[in-house]
């Protein structure tokens, strides 16, 4: 039984202001050696088309494993003041 390629990633979000008033949110993900590269082409392609996210930094270590970090745009809605109290 082979397992899923995602289930074998980790991943850690966070969230970071680069300047007034433009906040992100970050999410760092970890691959696996096991993944190819057009697989994990594919999965970034697929964060980037669904979900928004941006490549921030992408980290390739001599044993293969990858570290990556996507990037996010938080956009604030304001209240309107007729609901404001």
């Amino acid at each position: 039984m082979s397992r899923a390629p995602h289930a074998a990633w980790a991943t850690d979000r966070n969230r970071r202001a680069l300047g007034p008033g433009v906040e992100y949110e970050f999410q760092k993900l970890t691959l696996p050696r096991e993944l190819s590269r057009n697989v994990v082409a594919r999965m970034l392609t697929d964060r980037a088309e669904r979900g928004g996210w941006e490549l921030d930094r992408h980290l390739l270590f001599p044993d293969g494993t990858r570290k990556v970090t996507l990037r996010r745009k938080i956009i604030r809605q304001t209240r309107p003041s007729y609901l404001s109290f």
